[in-house]
């Protein structure tokens, strides 16, 4: 049971990391570098579309457990330590308060995945008639 524990806390833990790399893409004294960098992570990491799709057994959870995690910890060495705390207990704020969501996000993947099947759609159609 302890190490049930100790994971929750590392989930947790993780979360708020993300999260505090998100508010720091905001911040403008973040270089555009990590700005373009942390979105992209931040993105992913939120997203629920998988680069490799969960179904698929062991392969599936690869990415959620290898590229997520060495995406925040590039990201968080990217980004000016004095900008990563102010963003931290923001976020360790924000999340002692309720899970933050950010909507906007969520509308801006979910339509460029409606796009993306959109376009899929047209293409087929247009292969199949040509």
């Amino acid at each position: 049971m302890r190490a049930v524990g100790a994971w929750k806390q590392r989930v947790r833990q993780f979360k708020m990391e993300t999260y505090a790399i998100y508010l720091a893409y905001k911040d403008p004294r973040t270089p555009w570098y990590a700005r373009i960098f942390a979105a992209c992570v931040v993105g992913y990491a939120f997203s629920p579309i998988d680069l490799i799709p969960d179904p698929i057994p062991v392969l599936g959870y690869l990415d959620d457990l290898v590229l997520v995690p060495v995406g925040i910890a590039l990201a968080l060495r990217m980004i000016p330590q004095t900008v990563l705390a102010e963003c931290r207990e923001e976020a360790q704020a924000a999340m002692s308060q309720g899970r933050p969501t950010n909507w906007t996000a969520a509308s801006v993947i979910i339509a460029i995945w409606l796009l993306l099947a959109v376009l899929a759609i047209v293409l087929i159609v247009r292969t199949i008639k040509g």
